[in-house]
């Protein structure tokens, strides 16, 4: 299991990624972020949801498919933020 603060660091750039743009980053993107290769980058996206957090990737990929209160794929629940509507609810 990664460490708590590496968790933490990744948890926090998923969620601000997703409200900046609408869409979740791929574990390339946050192995950038972490200064990481890119099999560690996956390793660690991994460790987040299993962790428990409310969320899922989607099934037999590294691919987050929903990141509370985010989905990453289009459902009939639209969230706005700031009069921008680019998100979807789990």
């Amino acid at each position: 299991m990664s460490d708590v603060n590496v968790l933490n660091q990744t948890f926090h750039f998923i969620m601000v990624t997703m409200k900046a743009t609408g869409v979740a980053p791929h574990y390339t993107e946050i192995a950038k972020e972490l200064g990481v290769s890119m099999e560690e980058g996956r390793k660690v996206l991994n460790d987040l949801f299993n962790s428990g957090i409310p969320g899922w990737l989607y099934p037999e990929t590294d691919i987050v498919t929903s990141f509370a209160p985010f989905n990453n794929l289009p459902t009939p629940y639209r969230v706005t933020i700031d009069g921008d509507q680019k998100w979807f609810a789990q």
